[in-house]
């Protein structure tokens, strides 16, 4: 990595940060969420792939279109 691309990687490490915590949390609430639903929309390995797969949108996604009203 050579000082340029090193100086702006640390220049952006003040907003990158909040967004990887924002990530981790909202990736481990769908996931304990998904664990604990008997029954979402749709198959549960293809939300657990959603999950996943798509950073952070996916959990959202989760969030907003998965859980079945009770």
């Amino acid at each position: 990595m050579d000082s340029s691309t090193w100086s702006t990687l640390q220049s952006m490490l003040p907003f990158l940060i909040p967004v990887i915590v924002v990530e981790l949390v909202l990736l481990a609430a769908a996931l304990i969420d998904w664990f604990k639903q008997p029954v979402l929309r749709g198959p549960k390995w293809v939300w657990l792939l959603v999950i996943l797969f798509v950073n952070l949108i996916g959990p959202i996604i989760y969030f907003v279109a998965a859980r079945k009203d009770e």
